[in-house]
């Protein structure tokens, strides 16, 4: 056997050891499904207006990302067609104050906001909340929340994805399974897998808060 023969088998079983020792990535679920109704994120200025000057957000049940809590304290949010009451405050306060809604709620409150990731408030609609000691206007301020998914970076090599790729999430209902499309993943270390969907997406494939489905990565999809 020639030197050259014997130098290529020795490199295809050394890639092929290689290749299997690298983590697989070809992990499709489950990832647990949350349904986020309509809340509100504040800042300090925002919270001092509503709720008194000196006052703190109160917990009434953590969250599943590490951190986050709902608290007990409710706003009313106002557009030009309708008000919408108890919608819950989201802690901790953040650097700006948003109100995230379904499409049906936006349609009560006769505005159009846009499809958003949480933050992305250029351009946004405008909304009035109502607390209990005063009100605030905002020019831009509610979204329409995009369905994405929390992603821990263990859970991202796992998957074989990265922070803000595009995949798909089929849910696991035989009677009314749908996918959805352009589900952005949200990578961190300190996330705890969860994809999460607002009211109407939620209604529309007859699915709760518990819930699971499968992620399709796009190129496996095509």
């Amino acid at each position: 056997m020639k030197e050259r023969d014997v130098h290529h088998i020795v490199n295809e079983i050394v890639q092929e050891l290689s290749n299997q020792a690298k983590p697989q990535k070809n992990r499709k679920g489950p990832i647990p499904i949350g349904v986020s109704s309509r809340h509100c994120h504040l800042n300090e200025e925002a919270l001092n207006v509503l709720f008194g000057k000196g006052n703190s957000l109160s917990k009434k049940v953590d969250l599943l990302q590490p951190g986050h809590f709902a608290a007990q304290e409710t706003v009313m949010i106002a557009g030009p067609k309708g008000s919408i009451e108890n919608v819950r405050v989201l802690g901790p306060l953040r650097k700006d104050t948003q109100v995230e809604v379904s499409k049906t709620d936006a349609i009560k409150l006769g505005l159009k906001p846009p499809i958003r990731e949480s933050g992305e408030l250029a351009d946004s609609s405008p909304i009035t909340i109502i607390g209990p000691k005063g009100s605030i206007y905002l020019e831009e301020g509610l979204i329409i929340p995009e369905a994405h998914i929390h992603m821990s970076t263990s859970d991202a090599q796992e998957f074989g994805i990265k922070d803000s790729d595009i995949v798909q999430v089929k849910t696991n209902n035989s009677r009314r399974s749908i996918t959805f499309d352009c589900v952005k993943v949200r990578v961190s270390p300190k996330y705890v897998l969860e994809m999460h969907i607002d009211t109407d997406e939620a209604n529309a494939a007859n699915v709760k808060s518990g819930a699971v489905g499968e992620l399709i990565k796009v190129e496996d999809s095509l």
